[in-house]
């Protein structure tokens, strides 16, 4: 009797050690990504503290947070019952980022070189480099139908489990056949892309390419990784995901993931640290990681001088996304797999970019045939739905079966993000539909929405 208190006991002790142990990791996460994302919200974004600390982080954990607005130096402290504090701070042409593993002074004095595009007032000036849309669209559209599609995108059946469509936005045949905003929201408010941000890292390494200053099928250059069998790793394994490098993308909870994203200061120096745990090429492990790993292999590539001015000169600038950012982690590197900013319309003009086999405005901005090799499947991948970067809607064997939306042509492919952010390009029917919002309770069904969007397309 006495031995089995003793290992009940035992067990109980060990209970509470551990729960002590997750919380003491969870409280930081909790705290850097509400200050984070408010930091954003407002600064970046200009909305309302109040909305979003009622919208964004005032569900399940996130509402434990407290968080300390300074609008004299553009900064959110976040803190849980007045422990684990963590700050973001507001940078112009960087927005906002962490201070993680540095002092708040040294990430202020880091020195950038910006880009200054070429002044242009969008509003005068037709789509897609400008704001001018048509008012007349293809007669053979069906109206009725494509209003219906967008009603169905933005109607809540369940107040307590929202969907939350923010925007909208859809592209036939290179022109906006429809758009709509939630109230709050219209073409000028940025989005969240999260994990879309993937999406633009590949196109980064596809303009990369052309000049031969990335290698796709060569070993990445890491040198860390040239001791032990990391040295097997091309740049093609991190860009499909099949690294073999042991990772966990986990959120509700600390993991590799939420402790790169909200913990360090060198986000892709500290994936770069993650043990082998199978042969590239053989398991498929979705990993902001490994694309953090991409984003520092980037900013290698071309060196600090030119590196904060490239993003916006060789891909936003040309394709008329002036709104498009990405933000920095705190040791200066673009968080490329998750931290992006753009309005609904600077997301359809990336995903036009892709559905034009990467020519924009008569432009050739993607090398020749890297839309192609980015819609390739993976190998690894189990029902071959991914790309580089991009996820792809028919698998190796191209069975509607194993279609993620089954009512959606086969050659489709997306970029998705975290609490419902999609962009979906479809070549056959020369379509790309955006759709951003806050699913945190309740997702729209994608499927459904984009079926009925093509039902109104010319037949």
């Amino acid at each position: 009797m006495k031995l089995t208190k003793r290992v009940l006991l035992g067990i109980v002790m060990l209970g509470i050690g551990y729960g002590i142990v997750y919380v003491w990791q969870a409280l930081p996460i909790i705290s850097a990504f509400g200050a984070k994302d408010l930091c954003s919200c407002v600064f970046l974004n200009g909305r309302n503290a109040e909305d979003v600390i009622k919208q964004e982080l005032g569900a399940g954990l996130q509402s434990l947070g407290s968080f300390d607005l300074n609008a004299t130096d553009s900064t959110v402290t976040g803190s849980v019952f007045g422990m684990a504090k963590r700050k973001a701070i507001y940078r112009k042409g960087l927005g906002c980022t962490l201070v993680s593993e540095i002092s708040e002074a040294e990430l202020r004095n880091q020195k950038m070189n910006f880009h200054t595009m070429t002044p242009v007032h969008q509003d005068t000036i037709p789509w897609p480099m400008g704001n001018i849309v048509n008012t007349t669209i293809d007669t053979g559209i069906y109206v009725a139908v494509l209003k219906e599609a967008l009603d169905f995108a933005f109607t809540e059946n369940d107040p307590s489990r929202p969907i939350n469509t923010r925007a909208v936005v859809v592209v036939y045949n290179d022109e906006i056949i429809a758009e709509r905003y939630a109230p709050g929201y219209d073409l000028y408010s940025r989005h969240m892309g999260w994990s879309m941000t993937k999406s633009i890292t590949n196109a980064i390494t596809g303009i990369l390419t052309k000049d031969g200053r990335m290698k796709v099928h060569e070993p990445a250059p890491i040198p860390q990784w040239q001791q032990d069998d990391r040295k097997k790793i091309t740049l093609h394994n991190l860009l499909q995901a099949s690294s073999g490098l042991k990772w966990e993308e986990k959120y509700d909870g600390p993991s590799p993931a939420t402790n790169m994203l909200f913990k360090k200061k060198d986000m892709g120096l500290y994936a770069m640290e993650s043990p082998l745990e199978s042969e590239p090429n053989t398991e498929f492990e979705y990993s902001s990681g490994t694309t953090n790993i991409i984003s520092r292999l980037i900013r290698e590539a071309m060196g600090d001088e030119d590196y904060y001015r490239f993003y916006y000169r060789e891909l936003f600038e040309k394709i008329g996304a002036r709104s498009m950012i990405i933000e920095p982690d705190a040791g200066g590197t673009y968080v490329g797999s998750s931290f992006s900013w753009a309005t609904a319309r600077d997301w359809a003009r990336f995903g036009l970019l892709y559905l034009n086999d990467g020519i924009f405005n008569g432009q050739r901005i993607l090398p020749e045939g890297w839309v192609a090799y980015s819609t390739t499947h993976a190998t690894a991948a189990p029902r071959g739905e991914y790309g580089a970067q991009w996820w792809l809607n028919a698998g190796a064997m191209n069975n509607p079966s194993d279609r993620t939306y089954p009512s959606v042509p086969p050659d489709s492919f997306q970029a998705e993000g975290f609490e419902g952010q999609f962009v979906f390009v479809i070549p056959s029917k020369r379509l790309v539909v955006v759709r951003l919002g806050l699913s945190q309770t309740n997702d729209l069904d994608m499927n459904r929405f984009v079926s009925k969007v093509i039902e109104a397309l010319p037949r």
